[in-house]
Formats: C-alpha cells, structure tokens, sequence
C-alpha cells in the first residue's frame, strides 16, 4: 500500500508563496503519474496539477497557471507545488495523489487515482 503525507501548508497572506511537498512510501513512486488537488469548503475537490511520472507531461488547472509549479525528484520519491502569488481563493485543503499506467491521458479524471494523501491546511488571508 502506498502511502503519501503531504506538508509544507500553513497561514500566508495574499501575494505570499509556500511550496508543498509529498513524501511517498515507496519506490514506485517513480513510475506513478502524480496529481495535486485541493478541496476549499463547501465546495467539490479539483485538480490543481498532474505531472507525469517521467516529469516530460504537466498540467495545469487555468486558476493556478503562471502562479503554481508542479515538479518532482523521484530520487527522494517526493512530489512537490511551489505556490506563488497567493490569493484568497487558494484557502483549501491540498491533497496529493497517485494513478499508475505509464500514458498521461486525462490528469482530471479523480477516479483513476488509486492512493490519497490526508492533505494539508493552506490559508491565505487578505
């Protein structure tokens, strides 16, 4: 069973950065297409950034493009989101997740991700 633990969240305020980070269990991390998604309150979870396991395929939801930046060291078995130029509506859990397969295909589909994070706190007040 793979794990993920995400960390990096917190309190910033609006125009500040953090950069999240997922520390996976296992080696097949590496081989894995990996997302980040997040869920604010009282409102569905969404994709924020998908990158492939072989870091040549990334997306981007269109709220977070030219702020946020997906990337991962699959020597440390990490994933991480640098966040900069944080706004208000960013407050939300973000969770990172894990889909196997070696295509990209559709990075949105919440289905295909097999394993979950808990997820970490990100506030970003006004």
């Amino acid at each position: 069973q793979v794990q993920l633990v995400e960390s990096g969240g917190g309190l910033v305020q609006a125009g500040g950065s953090l950069r999240l980070s997922c520390a996976a269990s296992e080696r097949t991390f590496t081989y894995s297409n990996m997302g980040w998604f997040r869920q604010a309150p009282g409102k569905e979870r969404e994709i924020v950034a998908a990158i492939a396991w072989t870091g040549s395929r990334i997306y981007y939801a269109d709220s977070v493009k030219g702020r946020f930046s997906i990337f991962r060291e699959n020597l440390k078995n990490t994933l991480y989101l640098k966040m900069n130029s944080l706004k208000p509506e960013d407050t939300a859990v973000f969770y990172c997740a894990s889909r196997g397969g070696s295509a990209f295909g559709d990075p949105t589909r919440q289905s295909d991700y097999r394993h979950w994070g808990q997820g970490t706190q990100v506030t970003v007040s006004s």
